[in-house]
């Protein structure tokens, strides 16, 4: 859990992650109850949501292709996976692999 909250990469595999359930919250639950129910109030809440995380979102995925370094196709690929509902979840699986190869299993090859 330190390495998480610790390395860029980590902060992005948190925010990734929050960003991408809000997504299928807005889409699964905001959008139907907007326009089966005529309750558009779940979408503003969700919207906002979700609009703040993917903010939050593109800032952590700069940090993180910068910190790491990645070249441009990683980033396009990581920000492909945010507009594609569970993709956020597919990039949640090679992001841990990718951490585990830098940091090791344990975070043994972080310092500090």
């Amino acid at each position: 859990m330190k390495r998480l909250l610790a390395t860029s990469l980590g902060q992005f595999r948190i925010v990734s992650l929050a960003e991408g359930i809000s997504y299928l919250l807005l889409l699964g639950f905001g959008m139907p109850m907007k326009y089966m129910m005529g309750e558009p109030v779940f979408v503003s809440i969700f919207g906002s949501i979700h609009g703040a995380l993917f903010i939050f979102f593109m800032v952590a995925l700069i940090r993180a292709a910068i910190d790491i370094p990645w070249r441009l196709g990683r980033v396009l690929v990581a920000f492909i996976a945010s507009i594609i509902p569970f993709g956020a979840f597919f990039l949640e699986m090679s992001l841990r692999r990718e951490m585990e190869d830098l940091y090791g299993p344990d975070g043994e090859g972080m310092a500090g």
